[in-house]
């Protein structure tokens, strides 16, 4: 076979060599031992969870070593492109602070090793897929397309049952010239499959910078690298792009680790040296339905589009946070050993990265959060908030703005202290949460305490609110509760039921009946201050709103 005749017929109108590009794109002038890595996300869907996990790997080895973090968007696959996905991935890497160097970005593209977009790289491919069928590596296979999928269940059943391993080499790679030629000429289609040198049973060492050496079957399948429309698969493009943007360290998902002797086989076919792979974890999640474990999906799980922790208000530092602590199980550790430390402080190494798939946990991310708010000045969380509320809720907004000076009295309740409250998880919780200091709330329902003595609580609450003054500090509003609580025998459900007769109301139990009548809570910031905050006129109208429900 006349492999360059044959290359020139496949591809008469590329012109190029490799070499060309490798003159266009020289070696980065970067310190020894910085690493270059990439974020590379098909925009066929919004930014997924374990693309931001994953993202986060190439933003810290990058920035850990001095190094280059960019974004290619391989958007070959035209027909499931969503709109906007590739801006919303940008944005939402911007916004927590994973924004790339250089290449694809939301200010255009910029860099020295563009195009960053693969739709507009198909030239280049077709050099190196020229290239790839000049040497005999590479053939048009004209075979037609099996749609039916128990045909190729059927075809790997029986390689298995001779062979106990699948391979699969196409007939079109015995084709001569001249049926190639034959082919041509007729109009048929064709696709370039990559010509696999591998057997049946051979082996190799691999080293993955996350899981150490292994020993894995060589590549033996021709898969397709071109399709019949001329797009390259992913396959080809990116052995491609991280040629020539000499890409140093490749973070993907473990589900790729099956394709890695197909791409180690690709670069030594065209003499480059490949870069090193991190085969990152999976996330998985337990299914509400069945209780199983499986991987974290868009289609299921609310969590897994990024947009989720935007929209619900998680600080972007607990979401950082919580990653992290999924990445390296030792970030836990060394956080709580440095409470006040930055996460950009963390040491971050590749080689400890946790190489089990993690569990995602919404109840450890959420624990995270509260720490996170709880550490924040008042004036920190009024602005987080609103910030907040001003881009994805606009009626929060509306009403936060409009009573700032309240939200701001009950946010500062217990902070800028030792042991502040964490009851803050995210911020579309804070309404919700402090909806009682606003002058339209109203307590929808009676308080049942079990087996209260409804006739001295009523008589507690109706002597109360007769003589409440507004107290001029924490201490004497107590006092004033604490006098007329003992005025009265009413009781709780679990020391009623012990002495129904003789059991006298406590301190606690006064406060917790005013509690529920002013907020409609069981739990609050502390009340002395939601009392004054809210006014006495306010407090005296809810206290008589409640009695009037006995």
């Amino acid at each position: 076979m006349d492999y360059k005749k044959l290359a020139d017929l496949l591809y008469p109108n590329t012109t190029k060599t490799i070499q060309d590009y490798l003159n266009l794109y020289p070696s980065r002038n970067l310190p020894n031992g910085a690493e270059v890595t990439r974020f590379a996300p098909s925009p066929t869907g919004y930014l997924h969870f374990g693309n931001f996990y994953g993202a986060t790997i190439d933003k810290m080895i990058a920035k850990s070593s001095n190094g280059i973090f960019y974004m290619r968007l391989e958007d070959t696959d035209q027909k499931r492109l969503i709109a906007d996905a590739d801006k919303v991935a940008l944005q939402i890497l911007e916004k927590f602070n994973i924004t790339p160097d250089e290449g694809y970005l939301l200010t255009g593209q910029e860099g020295n090793y563009g195009p960053y977009k693969q739709s507009e790289r198909v030239e280049i491919y077709n050099t190196f897929a020229k290239h790839l069928v000049s040497i005999g590596r590479a053939y048009p296979c004209f075979c037609k397309k099996r749609e039916n999928k128990e045909e190729i269940l059927q075809e790997r059943t029986e390689q298995l049952s001779t062979s106990n391993t699948i391979e699969i080499k196409d007939l079109c790679r015995e084709l001569t010239l001249e049926q190639v030629v034959e082919h041509l000429n007729n109009g048929d289609e064709w696709a370039l499959r990559f010509k696999s040198l591998g057997k049946n049973g051979e082996t190799f060492k691999y080293t993955d910078v996350a899981k150490g050496e292994r020993v894995i079957p060589k590549n033996s399948t021709d898969y397709v690298i071109v399709k019949s429309n001329g797009i390259p698969v992913y396959h080809l493009a990116h052995v491609v792009d991280d040629i020539l943007m000499h890409t140093t360290t490749v973070v993907r998902g473990n589900e790729w680790m099956g394709t890695l002797p197909l791409h180690i086989e690709m670069f030594e076919a065209l003499n480059m040296t490949p870069p090193k792979y991190l085969h990152n974890a999976l996330i998985l999640i337990k299914d509400k339905n069945t209780g199983n474990s499986r991987k974290i999906s868009k289609r299921y799980d609310p969590e897994a589009d990024m947009r989720f922790y935007l929209t619900s208000g998680y600080p972007v530092e607990a979401v950082n946070r919580y990653v992290m602590n999924l990445i390296n199980s030792e970030y836990e550790p060394w956080a709580l050993a440095n409470p006040n430390a930055k996460l950009e402080e963390y040491p971050f190494n590749p080689h400890n990265l946790t190489t089990s798939d993690p569990m995602f946990d919404i109840v450890k991310l959420n624990d995270i959060s509260k720490t996170v708010i709880s550490k924040y000045s008042t004036a920190e969380a009024m602005e987080n908030i609103l910030t907040w509320a001003k881009e994805y809720a606009p009626n929060d907004y509306e009403i936060i703005t409009k009573y700032k000076d309240l939200f701001t009295s009950v946010i500062s309740i217990d902070r800028e202290c030792n042991r502040p409250r964490k009851d803050i998880t995210k911020f579309d919780e804070v309404i919700a949460l402090y909806d009682y200091i606003l002058p339209e709330f109203k307590v929808n329902s009676s308080l049942e305490f079990g087996a209260v003595n409804r006739k001295c609580l009523k008589e507690f609450l109706q002597d109360y609110t007769q003589n409440y003054t507004e107290a001029s500090d924490n201490s004497e509003w107590f006092a004033n509760i604490k006098q007329c609580a003992l005025n009265h025998n009413f009781a709780d459900m679990k020391d009623y039921k012990k002495s129904p007769k003789s059991y006298a109301g406590s301190v606690a139990d006064a406060v917790k009946f005013v509690r529920f009548a002013i907020t409609g809570r069981i739990n609050t910031p502390e009340l002395y201050t939601i009392m004054k905050t809210i006014t006495k006129p306010l407090c005296i109208s809810r206290l008589q709103e409640y009695i009037n429900k006995f």
